[in-house]
């Protein structure tokens, strides 16, 4: 069973306007933001084994990219997987559910902000 999780979203919103929610989401979660380019819509995450109060067990790594698919619709697609203490991707060992839930609550926090 593969610990990472690819999802595609689409959404009836400007570009601009999914990344901003995107960062808001981030930063509700307690995320940390390792690279980040408005210009391209990408950007990189980190969270830490608690989330919302929750402890999940993994620290996890998400990266992201927001496109515009016309002038007001755009689409996020992101991969989150967990990371050993060291930061480096964990290929075993790894707690179920984990990236499952926190790329739940990231499109749930995307979806707030946008309203």
């Amino acid at each position: 069973m593969p610990f990472e999780v690819k999802q595609e979203k689409q959404y009836p919103k400007p570009a601009t306007a999914v990344f901003e929610a995107a960062m808001k989401a981030v930063s509700a979660l307690g995320g940390k933001v390792l690279k980040q380019n408005p210009t391209n819509g990408e950007f990189e995450v980190t969270f830490d084994k608690k989330v919302l109060g929750k402890v999940l067990g993994d620290r996890t790594q998400m990266a992201a990219k927001v496109t515009a698919q016309g002038a007001e619709s755009s689409g996020i697609a992101i991969e989150i997987y967990p990371l050993d203490a060291i930061g480096r991707k964990l290929m075993f060992g790894a707690r179920k559910g984990v990236s499952e839930t926190v790329a739940t609550w990231f499109l749930a926090h995307l979806e707030h902000h946008l309203g």
